[in-house]
């Protein structure tokens, strides 16, 4: 085994970049001296925080909400200014009171925790008052973080919850007071601090640190070289390395923007060199980066949601989404294999490619806490625990080759192994208690020497990166509170999912395009979190109700979140991707849809078989032959977007693979028969005329 240099840049690896190099969601600070070293203790502080919350659990779940919430808000206000045009590199004073005050009222729900479980449905006017200035506080952090259409859409749900008696018709209820909207929306599990937020400050915080510490780690430089020594030198092998090494890193990080920012430092640039366009290469990087939301086994912060939601175990969500994920990267791999050939791209010269093999003999170490993970996910373990564990494994990898930095490679492996086996077994023997003493112990080692001070500075670094990157996430959950809330208040989701079951007895088809469209429209203006929770609330009950499973139902309205996120106007992933490809995000969005088929394709696809997704009555011969035929469709779409099979395409030819490709997702009778007739019909003439015209 040879060292682990966690700080040297190796090809394809460099430090992650921070999120905030692109502006994703808002303009964040650059601070300096006493405000910055302020925000890295919050940081350290939120992050450790959440640490003991998954190893203890030692406040009750309200409470670990509002201070989780409290961070949030303290954070947020530290790290991102009122507008765009304030000074970057100091705090204003009145967010340092913001900041402050956020942290301070998230402590009220601590402080007087007997007295509101004793007053509870009848608030005093200072629980009001707290509790209008938190949930004002609240939207006031989404703005700065994710703009202006979050907090308008949860701003209408409000006013709805406010006056909506006054509406005409079905859509006005009985009315509701100030005192219980505010009730509803603090003093409860129904509002900001409901199932999102409370998933936020378990599972979600605790994967999203996982992922950080995974990234400083090295795990990127092992995707990179591993995809590079196995494609890099296939026609089109620069796209090939983007689409295996987003879908890889796809398995640790829930976020499509944060992989396009780690992993496309890389990959676009190689693209570029090698004869792709700024488009394409932007839009296959964020593409195979958006996929990483529904790649198990960490997938995204939704898939905890749903999880918790539909009280299913999180790995009965996992076990749907393999064969999905699966084939939403088959048709990133065809489209750019196709476009290649299109263009006639070559693959990367064999004396610049690393070793797949080289690599994993390096560093496959660095694969143990995700081994470890998929197998406890697996076989009963909480996803809390499961997660906790990877990353106690991984901080004493990082903490291990600290250690052994300096040692001979026979020295590094003792020390290596001894770390992992006292970490293994004493957390087998005495919990969590014992692998704090082994990490402390580690810590302390580390200390005594340059080398491993060092270390202990990536480790810090892993923190605060935890911290920064959790915060769109749980003051998205928290802030999407407001419309559960109201809905639940006021029953106003039953109204629209009585509207879809009225279309869906005529059809079900209509049904699903009503949803679809639903999805993608809301997700012009907010990430996939509050667009899953808005329509999943809404929509999803109805399509259940119309014999749609209850897994798949949720996955479809998931897909769509997923996708809005690439489709324009407001494609986040497209916007990130043209930062680094230096080209026009909308025509990155337009190619990225284009190349991402399948995710508007699968869902369709799941619902009229369900087998897709292991749902129904399944056996395994059905699942191959839904399998088979989604490859044959997505390779047939492949081919019609792109204008090119085995050589171009005539338009007569593209319009019959379509075709073809439609009637192999639909599930009507005779439609398979057909489409494969048409599929067989099609590539033995195009085999034909290739050989016809080789000569020529």
């Amino acid at each position: 085994m040879a060292h682990m240099d966690l700080h040297a840049p190796a090809p394809g690896d460099g430090p992650p970049p921070a999120i905030d190099d692109f502006e994703e969601h808002g303009t964040q600070r650059k601070l300096v001296g006493i405000a910055l070293k302020v925000m890295i203790g919050v940081a350290l502080a939120f992050s450790t925080y959440q640490l003991i919350v998954a190893a203890f659990h030692p406040l009750s779940s309200l409470v670990i909400r509002s201070i989780h919430v409290g961070f949030l808000l303290m954070l947020t206000f530290l790290l991102y200014p009122l507008n765009a045009k304030q000074p970057l590199d100091r705090i204003a004073w009145y967010d340092w009171l913001l900041a402050a005050g956020g942290f301070g009222l998230s402590l009220y729900h601590w402080i007087f925790e007997a007295d509101l479980i004793q007053r509870a449905g009848d608030p005093t006017t200072t629980d009001l008052v707290v509790g209008a200035i938190v949930v004002v506080m609240v939207f006031e952090a989404s703005r700065r973080i994710m703009g202006k259409a979050l907090p308008i859409i949860c701003g209408t749900f409000l006013l709805y919850g406010m006056f909506g008696q006054y509406l005409p018709g079905a859509l006005a209820h009985r009315g509701f007071g100030f005192d219980q909207i505010i009730d509803q929306l603090y003093l409860g599990t129904e509002g900001i601090y409901g199932t999102p937020t409370m998933v936020s400050a378990t599972y979600i915080f605790l994967f999203i640190l996982f992922g950080a510490f995974l990234e400083h780690a090295g795990m990127i430089r092992l995707f990179n070289n591993v995809a590079l020594g196995l494609v890099g030198g296939a026609q089109g092998g620069p796209a090939k390395v983007a689409v295996i090494s987003s879908g890889l890193m796809g398995t640790i990080s829930g976020s499509g923007v944060a992989n396009v920012l780690t992993v496309g430092q890389f990959t676009i640039p190689l693209m570029k060199r090698f004869g792709y366009t700024g488009v394409f290469a932007g839009a296959v990087e964020a593409t195979a980066s958006m996929g990483g939301q529904i790649m198990p086994p960490v997938m995204g912060a939704v898939a905890f949601i749903m999880a918790e939601t539909l009280n299913v175990p999180y790995s009965d969500i996992v076990k749907a989404a393999i064969i999905p994920a699966v084939l939403y990267y088959f048709t990133a791999f065809a489209m750019v294999h196709l476009e290649a050939g299109r263009m006639g791209l070559l693959g990367i010269p064999k004396d610049q490619i690393p070793s797949a093999w080289r690599a994993l003999k390096t560093d496959w170490h660095l694969a143990l806490p995700l081994a470890a993970l998929v197998y406890m996910l697996f076989h009963g373990f909480t996803p809390m625990f499961a997660g906790l564990t990877g990353l106690a494994l991984t901080a004493i990898l990082i903490l291990g080759a600290g250690i052994a930095a300096r040692l001979s490679p026979a020295a590094f492996r003792y020390v290596f192994w001894l770390a992992v086996g006292l970490g293994a077994a004493s957390f087998a023997k005495f919990g969590i208690y014992a692998i704090i003493a082994v990490i402390a112990v580690l810590c302390l080692v580390s200390f005594m020497n340059r080398e491993g001070r060092v270390t202990l500075a990536v480790l810090r670094q892993s923190l605060v990166d935890g911290a920064k990157q959790g915060l769109v996430v749980g003051v998205a959950c928290a802030i999407v509170g407001v419309i559960i809330g109201v809905l639940s208040l006021t029953g106003a989701a039953s109204t629209f999912a009585g509207y879809i079951l009225e279309i869906g007895e005529k059809s079900l088809f209509l049904s699903l395009i009503l949803t679809m469209v639903a999805c993608l429209v809301l997700g012009t203006g907010i990430p996939t979190i509050p667009n899953y929770i808005i329509t999943s609330a809404i929509a999803a009950p109805a399509l259940l109700k119309l014999g749609v499973p209850l897994i798949v139902s949720h996955m479809f309205v998931f897909y769509f979140g997923i996708m809005a996120d690439l489709t324009p106007p407001v494609a986040l992933a497209a916007f990130a991707a043209a930062s680094i490809a230096k080209d026009d995000p909308d025509k990155i969005g337009w190619k990225a849809t284009q190349i991402a088929i399948a995710g508007y394709v699968v869902p369709f696809m799941a619902v009229y078989s369900p087998e897709l997704m292991l749902q129904g009555d399944w056996t395994a011969l059905s699942v191959a032959y839904v399998v088979f035929k989604a490859v044959v469709a997505i390779a047939l779409w492949a081919a019609g977007t792109v204008g090119f099979f085995a050589m171009p395409l005539k338009p007569m030819e593209r319009v019959v693979v379509v075709v073809a490709a439609c009637l192999l997702v639909a599930a009507i009778p005779l439609t398979d028969e057909i489409g494969f007739a048409m599929t067989a019909g099609f590539v033995g003439w195009h085999l034909w005329q290739k050989k016809r015209l080789a000569p020529a």
